[in-house]
C-alpha cells in the first residue's frame, strides 16, 4: 500500500502521518502549507504522506447543522474574531474562506479518505484537498453523500458509492486508526515525521522543511 511521490530510491524517504479532522480550518492551512514544503524539498527527499481520521466532534449530528450558528454556539463572542482571523489566513494562502452552509458529523468524510488510501496514497492525499476545498471555500457539507462521490470522481477513486453506501465499510478500521493516534493527541492538525517528530498546528512551510532535515538526519 506505501506508495512514495517519487522513485529516486538514493533519496531519503520521509514518512509523515497526518491526524486530521475534515471540519478543522487549520489542518487545511497546515496541508497547503506542507504541500509548499515538500514541493521545495522534493529534489532531497521522498515523501509517504499517510492520513488519519480525528473526531473533533463526536456527537455532531448526521442531519448537519447551520455552520454560522454553530460557531456563535461553540466560542460565543469569540465567534467573530475567530471567523474574520480565519478569513486572513486563508486569504494569505488564495484562498476565500466560506463559513456558509452545513457543518456535523464527519465520520463518513474519515470513511472515505480511508478508502481512497486503499487504492493508493497519492488519491488520499489528493481527496482530502478536494474535501477540504469543498467544505471550507464551497460551502459544501463534509456529509453529504453527493458531495462526497464528487470529491471521489474528482481524484479517481474507483467504488466510492457502493462503498459509502453501508455505513459499515470502513467502520472498524477507521475506529482502529481512531484508538490507535488519536489517543496520544490533544488536537489537530497532528504530523509524526519518520514515527519520531512531532509537529502540530497549521505550521509555516520553513518549520516543515527544518523537520524534514531533522528526521533525515535521525534527530527528533
Amino acid at each position: 500500500m506505501a506508495q512514495a511521490v517519487s522513485n529516486n530510491t538514493e533519496k531519503k524517504l520521509i514518512r509523515i502521518d497526518i491526524s486530521s479532522d475534515t471540519v478543522c480550518p487549520w489542518c487545511f492551512v497546515g496541508k497547503r502549507n506542507l504541500d509548499h514544503a515538500i514541493a521545495s524539498s522534493k529534489d532531497q527527499y521522498d515523501f509517504e504522506i499517510i492520513w488519519h481520521p480525528y473526531l473533533l466532534n463526536p456527537s455532531a449530528p448526521k442531519e448537519g447543522v447551520n455552520k454560522k450558528e454553530f460557531y456563535q454556539n461553540k466560542f460565543g463572542s469569540r465567534s467573530g474574531p475567530i471567523i474574520a482571523r480565519m478569513t486572513e489566513v486563508f486569504r494569505g494562502l488564495g484562498l476565500e474562506y466560506n463559513i456558509s452552509g452545513l457543518t456535523g458529523n464527519t465520520s463518513d468524510s474519515h470513511r472515505l479518505i480511508y478508502f481512497a488510501g486503499q487504492q493508493g496514497l497519492d488519491k488520499q492525499h489528493n481527496i482530502v484537498e478536494e474535501l477540504f476545498l469543498g467544505y471550507f471555500t464551497q460551502g459544501k457539507y463534509i456529509g453529504d453523500r453527493e458531495f462526497l462521490l464528487e470529491c471521489a470522481r474528482k481524484v479517481g477513486v474507483e467504488g466510492a458509492a457502493e462503498f459509502l453506501e453501508d455505513p459499515t465499510n470502513g467502520l472498524k478500521e477507521v475506529n482502529e486508526e481512531l484508538e490507535k493516534y488519536s489517543q496520544s493527541i490533544t488536537g489537530v492538525p497532528c504530523y509524526v515525521i519518520n514515527g519520531k517528530l512531532q509537529l502540530s498546528g497549521g505550521q509555516p512551510p520553513l518549520v516543515f522543511q527544518r523537520a524534514f532535515q531533522t528526521a533525515a538526519s535521525g534527530g527528533t
